[in-house]
């Protein structure tokens, strides 16, 4: 029962932390807790972001990891540390260059959303950096997955480890189903803690904020292993209230691609009967100004919106938005006058705010949020209607969807867990959610998720290896 390299978890960060571990010559057991493996890159759509790739340059796109690093450090208001994110800007291409070699199908052709296989807008980056696989997330894990299994990893499913080995100040392996299994190196992988309510309470209290609209969308087994592991180490916490909360409606209760999506014609507006954003900006800031406002946020559209939504999804349908409407959950009026009324906001604020906005969108040009522009990213196509058939409606929208959680072991440069001092913890490494310290209190875009569990799972298991590797040669000296 001895290995090299024990990787616990089977998600994307486990499964490259395995694949790469087996490339360089380790024996690897992957254990996963869950049937099948996958976790919550499985669910996502795969989006990978990263910058310098050989997709970018098909396309003629001008980028390079320096640039992706002064973005990602930026837009999180450099409160990550900067060894740590410019070796995740550095290696991300690579690991997509990697992911491109085992066979993951990413076209160099223009896309213009999160399930068009192509290069498309992440975020707010200056240069479009979100690659879309072919197949999306599982398309990632099935290919990861044939990597492992062609290296020979032994893919343990159901088992669930209990603890870490810990001797010596040392981490030697782990105990599953009461038996021990030692090894010279072991990757943490298992996911975040968006599952453990107690854990949201401790480490993620604002998710609390949505009060009974929150909903969670991450994988099963976000139960938060890796902080028990880390505390039975004295491992060192990085990442308290940092995660990611996607804006919804408040009676969405599944992601958005089953869902669905609000009227293209609509306006947000806050407690002031002001509108404050552009309705398509990217959730790498839109949860952020929404949570700024003053009052609840509402989405404001007519009944030629609500009737136009398209069939198919589970909660934007015209049926779904009638019938919130007729349960008074929803908020429906006559008149906009009536409408703020109901909502308690100023009638000449909101009636001023929706005329603004028809005197602009539906012509094409936002000269006050520059919507247009997003709206040409995302290959928008006619211009939006203006709002004015009644009865129009109020939809209260707030972030409400947890996808993922940021707070988790901290870790450097190489993915080597650190204690409470922050020195190494020998033998012990961490990547994806598990591992924190990438994802930071600002989500940068689509694909950021995603790719800090492979970029920092395969650095995780290439160092792992190497290791065990060194360990094995002391053993034998």
């Amino acid at each position: 029962m001895n290995w090299d390299v024990i990787v616990i978890g089977g998600g994307g960060a486990g499964l490259a932390a395995a694949a790469s571990a087996a490339e360089s010559g380790a024996s690897v057991l992957l254990l996963e807790s869950e049937l099948e493996l996958g976790g919550s890159t499985q669910l996502s759509a795969g989006m990978f972001t990263a910058a310098g790739t050989s997709v970018q340059a098909a396309l003629g796109v001008d980028d390079s990891p320096e640039r992706f690093f002064q973005h990602y450090m930026d837009l999180n208001q450099w409160m990550l540390k900067p060894g740590l994110v410019r070796a995740f800007c550095e290696q991300a291409g690579p690991t997509l260059e990697w992911l491109l070699g085992l066979g993951v199908e990413i076209p160099a052709v223009v896309s213009h959303n999160a399930h068009m296989p192509g290069l498309c807008q992440a975020g707010v980056e200056d240069v479009w950096r979100g690659h879309v696989p072919k197949d999306q997330g599982l398309g990632l894990v099935q290919v990861l997955a044939r990597a492992c299994r062609t290296g020979g990893v032994e893919i343990v499913l159901g088992t669930r480890v209990d603890r870490l080995l810990h001797e010596d100040g040392r981490v030697v392996g782990a105990v599953a189903d009461d038996v021990e299994v030692r090894a010279g190196a072991v990757v943490v992988a298992s996911g975040g803690f968006a599952r453990d309510p107690e854990l949201l309470d401790r480490y993620y209290p604002s998710a609390g904020r949505a009060g009974d609209a929150l909903f969670v969308v991450a994988a099963p087994g976000s139960r938060g292993d890796h902080l028990r592991f880390g505390e039975q180490v004295g491992a060192a916490v990085t990442g308290h209230e940092w995660g990611l909360m996607l804006p919804t409606a408040y009676f969405q209760r599944l992601h958005h691609w089953q869902s669905g999506f609000p009227p293209r014609s609509r306006v947000y507006v806050n407690g002031h009967g002001r509108r404050f954003m552009d309705e398509d900006a990217s959730y790498a800031v839109s949860g952020g100004i929404i949570e700024a406002q003053d009052g609840p946020v509402w989405a404001i559209f007519d009944e030629r919106a609500r009737r136009g939504l398209p069939p198919g999804y589970a909660h934007w349908t015209p049926e779904h938005v009638l019938a919130e409407a007729e349960a008074d959950r929803t908020a429906r009026a006559a008149t906009l006058p009536e409408l703020a009324e109901t909502i308690g906001v100023p009638a000449d604020a909101l009636v001023a705010t929706v005329e603004r906005w028809n005197a602009q969108l539906p012509h094409g040009r936002d000269a006050d949020f520059l919507r247009h522009r997003t709206l040409a990213a995302k290959g928008a196509d006619g211009p939006l209607d203006p709002i004015g058939e009644p009865p129009f409606y109020a939809v209260r929208t707030l972030p409400a969807e947890l996808v993922c959680t940021h707070a988790g072991l901290e870790i450097n440069a190489s993915a080597q867990v650190l204690d409470v001092r922050g020195d190494v913890v020998p033998g012990l490494y961490a990547a994806g959610e598990a591992g924190a310290g990438v994802l930071g209190p600002r989500y940068v875009g689509g694909g950021n998720a995603v790719a800090n569990a492979l970029t920092m799972g395969r650095i995780a298991g290439l160092d792992a290896a190497r290791t065990a590797g060194a360990s094995a040669a002391a053993a034998s000296a």
